[in-house]
């Protein structure tokens, strides 16, 4: 009996303290409420030595463009109008006032600049590049080939340039080619394909995510902060819309070069509360969430088969080199869960709580999040190795090994070509 009791003490305390975990780290750093919109976190993880004898021979990735301003300009503009309405009144408190100077100077600065690169991004991805330089220096030798190609959206050519023109000065002797093209679109972007779409839209996910909202999205205390009159709120606010796009201005503020601040006007609980939604709704929209049938990760179908087939192309040749692919998060978070990266790929389900304890979007796809195979050669062997970074951490893939994070190239191929074959889309919906 005491040992019973024992066990349930010692699970509790393990789920309570995952459970703090993501709540920490957002009261630490409340710019990880941001979610895809998070500025990418310039990575201090060591890497772990190959084994003796092998050496870096060939990376294949994938990368979101850097930060960006935001796409829609509904975004700015409707809490702007707002703002600007309650202000005519008399609504605004100094506090609103202050709100609303900052979201029209940030309005201002990303007019005819929506979902353009900033130079934040563009840091990012010279950092990137310098890193991987510096990192694997014998995939980019004198000769070594690049291959770089980007979705046709400007914001992901910009960083595709800034990261190859950083690895050009790192070695002038790179062999560099670039391309954006609708030709590659199917494996790049893909994401005209009703038949998978399909399982993101039902009743029960309509549900859990109106139970999200309603459960950890609290709104009384910003209005409270920003306007004068509750009544006033009541009938000339439509609070959940202002809330939402007030919180995106917000956490994408860190996007760009500026001292503006919108979080100040939130609690550290309300943004844990409004990242847990939407933690929540990633999941679920491209994660591998059994709301959805777990459906969402092979949407990367095409993009999966891409660098198997790629990397057994570019293995035969007899210089190092690279291939470089650039789009987008919704990309990269289903990737990362059809790879089955670390815990990326366990499935979860349609509780906001119970996910957050598990499952944290930021870490997966900030701004200019990356997936890298790097792969390793022993002289006078064929034998090739690969480990996977995800935002340049390694990380453990499904597959067993002696010497991770390092596996078996053949045993990896073998493992993910079987996944793909496998995979038939369900009937019912």
């Amino acid at each position: 009996m005491k040992k019973s009791a024992l066990l349930l003490l010692f699970v509790f305390a393990a789920c309570t303290a995952w459970a703090q975990l993501a709540r920490e780290e957002i009261f630490a750093d409340v710019h990880r409420s941001a979610a895809n919109y998070y500025a990418y976190p310039t990575p201090n993880a060591k890497l772990t030595p190959a084994p003796k004898g092998y050496e870096p021979v060939y990376i294949s990735a994938y990368a979101r463009h850097g930060s960006r301003w935001l796409i829609n300009p509904d975004q700015y503009v409707k809490p702007l109008q707002i703002l600007k309405k309650a202000a005519a009144a008399g609504m605004l408190t100094a506090e609103g006032q202050q709100a609303l100077v900052a979201v029209d100077s940030v309005y201002r600065m990303a007019n005819k600049r929506f979902g353009e690169l900033t130079e934040k991004g563009a840091r990012q991805h010279r950092g990137i590049a310098q890193r991987m330089y510096k990192n694997f220096p014998t995939v980019f030798a004198d000769g070594a080939v690049v291959d770089a190609r980007s979705t046709v959206v400007i914001r992901c050519i910009l960083s595709m340039a800034n990261e190859c023109l950083q690895l050009q000065a790192e070695n002038p002797r790179l062999r560099i080619k670039t391309d954006a093209s609708y030709h590659d679109m199917y494996y790049m972007n893909n994401e005209d394909q009703p038949a998978i779409q399909r399982f993101r839209h039902n009743d029960t996910i309509k549900a859990a995510l109106a139970k999200a909202w309603e459960e950890n999205v609290k709104t009384d205390h910003l209005m409270s902060v920003l306007f004068r009159d509750a009544a006033y709120v009541r009938d000339s606010v439509n609070v959940a819309s202002f809330v939402n796009n007030f919180f995106s201005v917000a956490a994408n503020m860190q996007s760009c070069d500026t001292k503006l601040d919108l979080y100040r006007f939130f609690t550290p609980e309300e943004c844990y509360g409004i990242w847990k939604y939407r933690n929540l709704e990633w999941s679920i929209r491209y994660g591998d969430n059994s709301l959805s049938k777990g459906m969402m990760p092979y949407l990367q179908n095409n993009l999966l088969r891409n660098f198997l087939t790629t990397t057994d192309s570019c293995l035969q040749k007899s210089v190092p080199g690279a291939t470089l692919r650039f789009g987008h998060e919704v990309v990269v978070l289903p990737l990362a869960c059809l790879m089955e990266l670390g815990d990326c790929g366990k499935q979860q389900g349609g509780d906001a709580n119970l996910l957050a304890e598990k499952w944290r979007n930021y870490d997966i796809f900030p701004m200019a999040c990356n997936i890298q195979w790097v792969f390793y050669r022993k002289k006078n062997s064929n034998e090739l190795l690969v480990k996977v970074l995800l935002n340049e951490h390694e990380m453990s893939l499904p597959i067993a090994t002696e010497q991770a994070p390092y596996y078996r190239w053949e045993d990896v191929k073998k493992y993910y070509q079987e996944k793909l074959d496998r995979f038939q889309i369900p009937t019912e919906k």
